[in-house]
């Protein structure tokens, strides 16, 4: 559940995220970047539900209903149509045609402008890696879909016979689909599980995507890594400028708050986001009058508000010899896709030449720098519980932290992700380092990072078992806690009793001796009711200490029994 800051935090913020980005078009901004799922973006299921037909859908049309004469830099659209023509057989597939009619997360289509939706199915930022036998690695850049079309279609570019070339790909959008798509006939799942973050669906959501059979999906020239980036925020309106920038990539990605905020150690306001991220690989299975490897890389766009934790994961490379001519800068660490393309573009030439034995190896460095990621992750996760435990045993820090509620909070929600980040790790492992039977591979490259791929899982599941043993602490000294109130409240109820026993003998005289209506009488028996009341409320007060000592006696001498039946039994 999202957090009441959380609820609050787009609109409190939207002044001055508007105020960032200038005065022109700020109501188009303030529409275009909201995210699904969110409060502001109310309920999803007006594009319809699962059950229906989507409300989207039109058939050979690119744009959306409410969009008249809006017109496409790509025409005509023969991939959209391909899909449309599988919606019967393959309904799953119909939420990528919504997608590339909307531009975006199809849940988006209301608070999308014309303008918005133009931008968007345009938007292009692809690099074309030529690996050859012999010389550096060729890359070509295209920030239009324009230059982007010249590219594939045009006769200066041979895509049907390369040693090896590695198509990256930033931030999927309607265009780059409907040219890559068509181009080279890739299977519509490969795009489709890639354009959406869900980790569990709702029994009416469109967008579900069921599994695969295992039988079915190891044919499938393409796979899909899940992985978790960790971004430190100095204050709330930096986090909250960066869910507003994730609301402007065309794939779904979200901004989840971690809020283990912890005082002394950490800036108030700031906060730790984890951002859920995903890059695909698709590898062209050859047909006729086709040579060589060709693959399609799916990079997420990078959320550039905030920082890396501890600034990043490390450098892949070790540290050059002193004696080095020059020293290297490695990647500039400011998107995923520079750097993803830095580190590919430096494979050296054994690699390069092994390719064609195992095309996957053009994905090994993306992989070494998902892995990193991971590193990262579990390092932090460490770090929380240690801190958490570390409030355990101080209690100063635990009442300035908020208590032992708000550390089962914390802990409540390591215990959910810990779970779903096994999950993510052990797809990683099966799916794509340990598997041997894909595309045309006879070598398999990608099983250098297996070692490290088991101890983040073990270290994941060794997480787990801590955050479970530490929750079984807090439990423990909430239980001591609850015990010592109940005590006192004992103790008080106790000297409230006594305080009874001792004013109810005198109220009962007071009360019979106030029968005699003459007062001038009580002169001569006004002793006689210290004589009645004192004696009787002594008597009582005997009677209470009596019944309290008599319990106490039958409780002991029950134990001492129970212990001598069980020590017989034994």
């Amino acid at each position: 559940m999202p957090s009441r800051e959380s609820k609050r935090g787009l609109r409190e913020i939207l002044p001055v995220l508007l105020t960032a980005w200038g005065p022109s078009g700020t109501d188009s901004i303030s529409q275009s970047h909201i995210l699904p799922h969110t409060q502001e973006a109310g309920d999803p299921y007006y594009i319809g539900d699962v059950y229906e037909k989507s409300r989207i859908s039109q058939p050979g049309g690119w744009m959306s209903p409410h969009l008249p004469g809006a017109k496409s830099a790509v025409s005509p659209s023969p991939y959209l149509s391909y899909l449309d023509s599988l919606s019967q057989g393959w309904p799953h597939v119909s939420y990528l045609a919504d997608f590339m009619r909307v531009t975006t997360s199809p849940p988006k289509l209301r608070f999308l402008q014309a303008k918005d939706q133009i931008e968007r199915a345009e938007r292009t930022k692809v690099s074309f890696l030529t690996f050859q036998t012999t010389g550096p690695v060729r890359r070509d850049d295209f920030s239009n879909i324009h230059g982007l079309s010249e590219a594939l279609e045009g006769s200066g570019n041979d895509h049907d016979h390369v040693h090896a070339r590695l198509i990256v790909v930033e931030d999927l959008s309607r265009d780059v689909i409907e040219k890559l798509g068509a181009r080279f006939d890739i299977d519509p799942l490969f795009f489709r599980s890639h354009i959406s973050d869900y980790l569990w669906h709702n029994t009416r959501d469109p967008w579900v995507e069921l599994p695969n059979l295992d039988i079915v999906s190891r044919k499938h020239p393409y796979i899909h890594v899940r992985y978790v980036q960790t971004r430190y925020f100095r204050s709330e309106e930096s986090f909250m400028k960066a869910k507003w920038e994730a609301g402007g990539f065309n794939v779904l990605r979200r901004v989840d708050r971690d809020g283990n905020w912890v005082p002394g150690a950490d800036i108030p306001g700031s906060d730790v986001g984890l951002v859920r991220s995903r890059t695909s690989l698709w590898i062209r299975p050859n047909k006729n009058g086709e040579t060589g490897v060709l693959g399609i890389l799916l990079v997420d766009p990078t959320i550039s508000e905030g920082h890396p934790i501890w600034g990043g994961y490390r450098n892949l490379d070790d540290c050059p010899s002193m004696s080095a001519n020059t020293i290297p800068r490695g990647p500039s660490r400011t998107s995923a896709f520079e750097d993803i393309v830095t580190w590919t573009c430096h494979m050296s030439s054994q690699e390069v030449t092994s390719i064609a034995k195992d095309p996957r190896i053009l994905f090994k460095k993306t992989l070494m720098v998902v892995c990193s990621e991971w590193y990262t992750f579990v390092k932090y996760a460490t770090t929380r519980l240690t801190q958490l435990e570390w409030e355990l045993e101080n209690p100063d820090i635990q009442s300035h932290a908020g208590g032992l509620e708000v550390t089962i909070k914390k802990l409540h929600s390591w215990r959910r992700r810990f779970p779903i980040s096994r999950t993510l790790l052990s797809e990683v492992l099966e799916n794509v380092v340990r598997r041997e039977d894909f595309v045309s591979c006879t070598e398999n490259h990608l099983c250098d990072l297996r070692r490290d791929f088991e101890i983040l899982l073990s270290d994941i599941e060794n997480l787990q078992l801590r955050a479970d043993r530490i929750m079984a602490v807090v439990t423990a000294v909430m239980s001591i806690e609850e015990s010592k109130k109940q005590y006192d409240q004992n103790r008080s109820l106790a000297r409230l009793t006594w305080l009874a026993v001792t004013f109810v003998p005198l109220s009962f005289v007071t009360g019979l001796f106030s029968m005699n209506a003459d007062l001038t009488l009580l002169v001569k028996t006004f002793w006689i009711y210290f004589a009645v009341a004192v004696p009787l409320t002594a008597i009582a007060l005997l009677m209470a200490w009596y019944s309290v000592a008599l319990g106490a006696t039958l409780h002991n001498l029950g134990e001492r029994l129970g212990k001598k039946r069980k020590q017989k039994g034994d």
